[in-house]
């Protein structure tokens, strides 16, 4: 449908849609940077969504049972702008619009979650969004199946364009979903043939119906800017059990010089350009000038939803209170009262029977008493369930015949995984957690700094984290990562050394509510060196003494995981030897740091030689073996320096020199 026909059959529609497209031109120029054109392309699609089908409310934005609004193409992002103002979201006032990409303002670059109620995710990474979208959908079908269709039964709706589909995660995203038949995902596709270098036929020939239709989606495709025929697509969507895709063809920077070319992508900050599109627009009005007529228009679609929402308050409060605080509970991220005295029972337990199990079985053990007291835990692996003991006796597999069930067979991708973990926090009523290996982090890399980035507490259950794996050899040996994810700002790792540290490990990423947790666990088994019940929490202070010197202490040594007991036994050489020697387990970097200068002190007190021994590469240790203010004048490493190799784990560690011995030589040549 050409401007002039739109214009002059649905005049209405096009006044709204304008208003979209100009605050984006005044926004983007004001910023002399930003992306203009998908904004001005997919308004057509965004005011049909947004007068006709979306839930939402902008006077209680976080409202449980709304429909949810995901900007994949997170560099579209006045798009979302434009909407949360006009529909009057009180964190998107005029003057956020004029702050477009400024120091302190809600209206980033990239769309950011947390910074303003509306904005469901963080987007901006292509094909972060949509993958999002799928973990969103499978918490709405978990909890309808739990909580009944009058408590939860909503949408989630995605625009996405070419970036986002060529991204190799969209596969996985898509794939996934069009398994588990998730109907109540809608997905926009901008189908508007340009990429930034230009036409997408340089980069890419892919039948995106076909694509979508092969992996088992609802697919449908329209004019982009026609209204009725976005909304008939959106009312078709809706009746389809399955999800769906519907293909937009719309033109990107409409109306502008820019239009339909790799210009109409970016920032269109040209004066007299703008003017012209204005003019081709019919708006005549000053830079960021909505009339009133058209602003009341936008706000009296958000009225429509407060009384969506009161009707389901209505609903809700019918629910026991007893229901009521345990639907609240689960979506304020509050873990149950009993999950402190289960864990602690857990440790008696362990403590007296001193299990030698590697801490990826320990885990499983943790889940089989925590899952049965968590309702709200959402488990699964990348097809690893067997080696990531990831599925508790209780759960139940998560299908299109069992949405009550709480295990989810994620298929190989890692990548998808996790962002789909990222989507069920964000949802809201889910505490989500996945395995796969360790080394595969690299494969979810991109959706584990989202977790971070956006204070999404996520769980990562990442086992086989060493060369303690061994034949499957240096592919499947990470060395490099637990530096890379303690490298990640509001990142957690642990890094257990036995069954009473894998159970601590897990109250702490339970509880958390801003950090998403990675647990890295050992395939081989461990002794127990947590002999003695301790109520408190140790792994909570990220590093703690667990074996004090006997006579002067001239040695510290410092170790994690699966390398603590070989820490213990250098000790015991040392201590022979009339060495003191004291034991730090750092099981948590990040929390060691946190706390307090005084409590670190006393932990690595300054004078005696540090020896650290870890079965990765040295790159996160220098803080604690160097020391705050130089307290530690000799130190040393005893770790990896290079991929690993296939053989049995027993033999690896002897020949990379991670052994008891080395630790206690490295001691003494410090002395």
């Amino acid at each position: 449908m050409d401007i002039e026909t739109l214009k002059s059959a649905h005049p209405a529609h096009w006044k709204k849609a304008a208003a979209i497209r100009a605050l984006t031109l005044d926004a983007v120029a004001g910023a002399n940077s930003g992306h203009s054109g998908m904004p001005m392309g997919m308004a057509d699609v965004a005011t049909v969504l947004f007068e006709k089908h979306l839930n939402f409310d902008p006077k209680t934005p976080h409202w449980p049972d709304r429909d949810r609004f995901i900007l994949s193409a997170g560099h579209g992002s006045m798009l979302l702008y434009s909407l949360l103002h006009l529909t009057g979201y009180a964190d998107f006032p005029l003057e956020q619009i004029k702050n477009f990409r400024q120091w302190g303002a809600y209206t980033a670059g990239h769309p950011e979650y947390g910074h303003g109620a509306g904005v469901e995710v963080t987007t901006g990474p292509l094909g972060q969004g949509i993958s999002n979208a799928v973990g969103f959908a499978i918490a709405e079908a978990h909890q309808r199946a739990v909580w009944g269709d009058k408590i939860v039964n909503h949408y989630t709706y995605v625009m996405a364009g070419d970036g986002c589909l060529m991204e190799g995660i969209s596969q996985e995203a898509i794939g996934l979903a069009g398994m588990q038949e998730l109907g109540h995902l809608i997905v926009f596709f901008d189908n508007n043939d340009i990429t930034i270098d230009g036409h997408v036929g340089i980069a890419d020939i892919t039948d995106q119906a076909a694509r979508f239709t092969a992996s088992g989606w609802h697919v449908l495709s329209i004019d982009g800017h026609d209204p009725d025929a976005i909304d008939a697509a959106i009312i078709a969507a809706k009746a389809d059990p399955r999800p769906s895709m519907i293909a937009c063809k719309t033109h990107i920077a409409l109306g502008h010089a820019a239009q339909d070319t790799s210009k109409g992508h970016g920032a269109l900050t040209d004066p007299a350009q703008l003017t012209d599109a204005k003019q081709v627009y019919d708006w005549h009005y000053g830079p960021y000038e909505v009339p009133a007529e058209v602003k009341q228009q936008w706000e009296d679609m958000g009225t429509r939803g407060q009384n969506a929402h009161a009707a389901w308050h209505d609903r809700f409060a019918k629910l026991s209170d007893a229901k009521q605080k345990e639907f609240n509970r689960a979506y304020d991220l509050e873990a149950p009262k009993k999950l402190a005295s289960t864990i602690r029972a857990f440790k008696k337990q362990a403590t007296e029977t001193l299990p030698k199990v590697a801490t990826r079985k320990a885990s499983e053990n943790v889940l089989e008493v925590i899952n049965p007291i968590m309702p709200e835990t959402i488990g699964g692996s990348a097809d690893l369930t067997g080696s990531n003991n990831t599925k508790s006796s209780d759960m139940g597999v998560f299908s299109p015949a069992n949405r009550k069930g709480r295990y989810i067979h994620y298929g190989i991708r890692e990548h998808g995984m996790a962002a789909a973990m990222n989507g069920m926090v964000l949802h809201g009523g889910v505490r989500p957690y996945g395995g796969t290996f360790m080394c595969f982090t690299d494969y979810a890399r991109g959706a584990m700094r989202l977790s971070a980035l956006m204070a999404v507490p996520a769980v990562y259950v990442m086992t086989h984290d060493s060369i303690g794996l061994g034949e499957d050899g240096p592919t499947h040996q990470p060395v490099e990562h637990l530096s890379m994810l303690r490298a990640t700002p509001n990142t957690n790792v642990f890094r257990p050394a036995d069954t009473v540290e894998t159970a601590e490990a897990w109250e702490l990423a339970l509880t958390d509510t801003k950090t998403p947790s990675v647990l890295a666990l050992s395939r081989q088994n461990l002794p127990a060196v947590r002999t003695e019940l301790k109520t408190k929490n140790l792994t909570a202070f990220g590093g703690y003494v667990l074996a004090e010197a006997e006579g002067k202490r001239s040695v510290i040594l410092i170790a994690t995981g699966s390398e603590v007991h070989l820490a213990m036994q250098a000790r015991d050489a040392l201590q022979a030897e009339g060495i003191g020697t004291r034991v730090v387990s750092m099981p948590c970097m990040e929390l060691f740091m946190l706390q307090d200068e005084a409590y670190r002190r006393r932990v690595l007190p300054a004078g005696p030689v540090r020896v650290a021994v870890e079965a990765g590469v040295r790159q996160s240790w220098d803080m604690i073996l160097m020391g705050e203010r130089g307290a530690a004048k000799k130190s040393a490493f005893v770790g990896m320096d290079s991929f690993g190799a296939s053989a049995p784990a027993e033999e690896l560690f002897e020949k990379f020199g991670i052994t008891a011995e080395a630790v206690a030589t490295a001691a003494r040549d410090l002395l």
